[in-house]
């Protein structure tokens, strides 16, 4: 079980991402650290636990309103060793030119996507090194049907984003989870919403899993460092 923190950059600011509301984020207000500067929270998230991966939204990036480029190539200077996953709202090969210095592991998100030849182009162009989150908001799937429909065209790594559950601090999307990962043809599935405790991440191994992303209860001590070491390393709760 893979758990990959997640830090949603606003202005320069970590926010506290909830429900998808984005003209709504706050700046986060962490148990880990004071205040809301990335370097800092990226720095707590790595004191709980040693991760080797952590997932970064550049919400200005995704609502097309330039970009956290410096703080993320900042961030990813200090910890070489880490693994980011970065979503940008990349929707066309032109979105990639500001980012291709920095080695990526490349998300791209279905709701940013017009069409299936959109996402076949950037699949292409990023080969093994990107993440395919499919979007669900509070109305469902926000995306092109055919990539939903049709795990073919799915990487080895998939993202069951459910916007409307994210900080809401109400559990992951179970339905929507177990329906990914009876369409998926051995692609690993990742839960991304609502985690609210180690509970929460030994149920979605149990429906089968491979990792969640996880915010607000790793910054309000909903999970401990203790509780990752033994569910990380033994891999027991």
């Amino acid at each position: 079980m893979e758990i990959i923190p997640v830090i949603d950059l606003l202005d320069g600011q970590v926010v506290h991402a909830q429900r998808g509301d984005r003209q709504h984020y706050q700046p986060i207000q962490s148990l880990l650290c004071d205040g809301s500067e990335p370097l800092t929270i990226s720095q707590a998230l790595l004191e709980l636990y040693p991760f080797d991966q952590l997932y970064i939204a550049d919400l200005n990036a995704i609502q097309k309103r330039s970009n956290h480029q410096e703080i993320i190539t900042n961030i990813k200077a200090r910890y070489p060793h880490i693994q980011i996953w970065l979503d940008a709202g990349i929707s066309r090969a032109i979105d990639l030119n500001a980012w291709q210095k920095l080695e990526l592991n490349w998300v791209i998100g279905s709701e940013s996507l017009r069409k299936l030849d959109d996402y076949l182009s950037l699949k292409k162009l990023c080969e093994e090194n990107h993440v395919l989150s499919l979007d669900f908001a509070a109305q469902g799937y926000r995306g092109p049907s055919k990539l939903i429909k049709e795990s073919a065209y799915w990487p080895d790594r998939v993202i069951a984003m459910t916007l409307s559950q994210v900080g809401s601090n109400s559990g992951p999307d179970s339905q929507i989870l177990a329906q990914l990962i009876n369409r998926s043809n051995g692609q690993k599935i990742y839960a991304a919403g609502g985690v609210r405790h180690i509970a929460d991440i030994r149920q979605l191994e149990e429906v089968g899993a491979s990792g969640a992303l996880v915010a607000s209860a790793l910054h309000y001590g909903q999970i401990t460092g203790d509780e990752l070491n033994r569910l990380l390393n033994t891999n027991t709760v």
